[in-house]
This record gives structure tokens, sequence and C-alpha cells, in this order.
């Protein structure tokens, strides 16, 4: 007598849950990028022309990142207890480029930013001179543990020039943004500083 084995399942039944299998597996590890590693952020303002437009949406990364010179970086305002700020709605994330990290002494003079005495050259990415809008008296030295940030429209972005905003605790970086990908004609690596 010959011994047989019969299996209950067709090939389609075999497909749709080889099929379904995949999809489970690429949810999961889609989740898993897109909570620890990466993450999608949509643009609000001006502040970052013509690097960045109004609605424009960034991948940004963060897992292990550390702030250095020229990156474009998001942060979390919500560091402060000031309740103007939570009815104003005013704690939403804001981008910024990393102007100086730690330790160095910034200026601002003759239209440019100047870091530990050398100017800075960023004409690939700002929009206009960079002049003391805020109230921040210059030079400043970074303290330990945080950036000093601007946005490259400098003539409108609320950024590090300002008291209320200041020197960022590098706790409160969120991540890099590293693509733009919408609108889907100008996706772009948003690396422009070597």
């Amino acid at each position: 007598m010959e011994n047989t084995v019969h299996t209950d399942k067709h090939p389609i039944q075999s497909f749709i849950y080889e099929w379904i299998d995949a999809a489970v597996v690429s949810l999961i590890a889609v989740v898993f990028l897109f909570t620890f590693i990466f993450s999608i952020v949509g643009i609000s303002g001006t502040s970052m022309l013509n690097t960045l437009q109004n609605n424009d949406i960034v991948i940004l990364s963060r897992l292990f990142y550390e702030p250095k010179y020229g990156d474009i970086v998001v942060i979390s305002r919500n560091y402060t207890n000031d309740e103007k700020m939570i009815i104003d709605n005013e704690n939403k994330p804001i981008i910024k480029r990393v102007i100086a990290t730690e330790g160095q002494k910034v200026d601002i003079k003759n239209g440019k930013a100047w870091v530990d005495g050398v100017p800075l050259d960023e004409a690939a990415y700002t929009r206009t001179d960079t002049q003391i809008t805020e109230d921040v008296k210059f030079p400043v030295t970074v303290p330990k543990g945080c950036i000093f940030v601007m946005g490259d429209n400098r003539a409108d972005s609320h950024d590090s020039r300002s008291t209320e905003i200041g020197m960022v605790d590098k706790r409160f970086v969120l991540g890099e943004a590293i693509v733009r990908v919408f609108p889907f004609d100008q996706f772009k690596n948003l690396d422009t500083v070597k």
C-alpha cells in the first residue's frame, strides 16, 4: 500500500496566505521604520525659503542623530510650560538650519553670520542677508548641549536670534530633514552644505 499526503490547500489559497504574510511583515517593518528611524513632516510657513516652501513634505531621520553645522532640523517646542504658547497653538514643531553647535561663538555683522570669527558662506541656501532682527545681543557662545539655529529666509524667521527660542537644547531636536518628498516634482536631497 502506497502512502500519500493530502493537502486541503489549493494553490490559490497558498498564494493568498503567502501574500497576506508578506503584507503583514511589510506593514510591521514600515511601522517600525516610521516609529523609530524616520518620520514624515509637513512644512508650515516661509522661514526656510527658498530651500523649503510652505506645504512641502520632508522625511526626517531620527535614530542616533547628532546635530551638526548645516543640517536642517525639526525642533519640538513642547519644552515650555508657557500657557500662552499652548493657547496660541504656537507649540508646533519648527524647522531651522543648524548654524553653530556647543562651544562655538556666533556673531552677526555686515549681513553675515560668523562662527568662531569666520564668516559663513551661506549663499547656496539663504534667501536674504543675515541681520539682527530679534533681541539676542551678539556675539554669543552656544552653551553645552545646545545648538544655534536660523531659518534660511533670514528676514522672516523667528529663530535663535530671539530670546523666546534662543539656544536650542539638543534633547528637543526631533531629527534631521534629509529629503523633500512632496511636491513629487521637487523631490530633493536636503544635504546642501558640505
